[in-house]
């Protein structure tokens, strides 16, 4: 009696496994929104990590979290290292590639609660509304993220969070691009 219930406990504990292992082992996660903003107010926002507390979805999540922003003050080089409740973690965002006015590739490492790197794209393109921002994320799944996976659905998890970013981004944008042009200087009249 207790040798076929431990091989059925046996033969579930396989199958799960397996059940796990055929998981995809990528994801992606993408959403897209219009911007009444120049393509470089945009970039500005984005390649400019002191900008992100503006508008990034996580930065209100733990609003006491610690920040380190080093390299040059923005695009290729820049690095964003934060720590901070469970909510946010710890990890660390290093711009990879950074073309003004058209995209920024980061290389997104979490520390904490689990180690995983993945990449962060942004896509700037003309619209005829302004400028159409793809944000991206595309990452490895380890055995773990597979497991989690199937009782999570990390496209609405992080495809929210996205959303709410977007939102926050297009705020920031379109408040920087009419100071831009409330400051810039009157044409002259026509003669």
């Amino acid at each position: 009696m207790w040798k076929k219930i431990l091989l059925a406990v046996a033969l579930l504990v396989v199958a799960a496994v397996a059940f796990v292992a055929i998981q995809p082992s990528t994801f992606r996660v993408a959403r897209a929104a219009v911007m009444a903003a120049p393509a470089g107010v945009v970039y500005a926002q984005i390649a400019d990590f002191h900008a992100w507390q503006a508008w990034s979805p996580w930065e209100k999540l733990d609003p006491n979290q610690r920040r380190e922003i080093s390299g040059p003050p923005s695009g290729k080089g820049a690095v964003y290292f934060w720590s901070g409740n469970d909510q946010v973690g710890e990890g660390r965002m290093t711009i990879v590639e950074a073309r003004p006015g058209e995209a920024v590739d980061i290389q997104l490492e979490f520390i904490k609660p689990w180690q995983s790197a993945s990449r962060t794209e942004f896509r700037l393109l003309p619209d005829a509304g302004g400028t159409r921002v793809e944000w991206t994320m595309v990452g490895h799944s380890g055995f773990v993220e597979k497991a989690m996976g199937i009782f999570m659905n990390w496209d609405a998890m992080i495809g929210t969070d996205f959303e709410r970013g977007l939102v926050a981004l297009k705020a920031a944008a379109e408040a920087e691009a009419a100071r831009a042009r409330e400051a810039a200087p009157a044409a002259p009249a026509p003669r």
